[in-house]
């Protein structure tokens, strides 16, 4: 099967920038587009006394902080030769896991890759797996790209 869409998932960590190094490669060698997703998630902060100004600086400092992940990434592709866009998706709560998975099917991806951690049981299960739900949910096939140990 060739790939010539391939979804990648970036959060700025260096797990997903595991994964979109592996992503490029591969787009490389298929010359496969590449679309970026950062996944935002806008849920107020729970804090005794908060004003609306509050929320909504912050807010912007994360949409701030999302573009900038996002930007880096396209600056990684494009200077690997690699034909890429992106996209910032906010959320109010949920899995980002969903909003991958919703992506992938409106950007028609033939491929996401995921860098992840590579945690299992209790610290899974505590800290949810949004790699999991992808690979559980993907209606296309999913490349984990995991962390050597001692990296995060």
């Amino acid at each position: 099967m060739m790939y010539g869409r391939i979804l990648v998932p970036i959060d700025g960590s260096d797990t997903s920038l595991r994964g979109l190094e592996e992503a490029i490669k591969l787009a490389r060698q298929l010359n496969a587009g590449v679309r970026l997703i950062h996944v935002l998630d806008q849920r107020a902060p729970v804090v005794a006394e908060v004003s609306s100004s509050d929320v909504a600086y912050e807010s912007e400092a994360r949409r701030a902080a999302g573009n900038a992940v996002l930007s880096d990434g396209l600056s990684r592709a494009r200077q690997a030769g690699v034909e890429v866009d992106g996209v910032l998706v906010e959320s109010i709560g949920g899995p980002a896991g969903k909003y991958i998975v919703e992506n992938a099917t409106e950007c028609q991806a033939d491929l996401i890759v995921c860098g992840t951690h590579g945690r299992c049981g209790i610290r899974r299960v505590l800290l949810g797996s949004d790699a999991e739900y992808v690979l559980r949910h993907s209606p296309v096939p999913v490349l984990l790209v995991r962390c050597p140990a001692g990296e995060t």
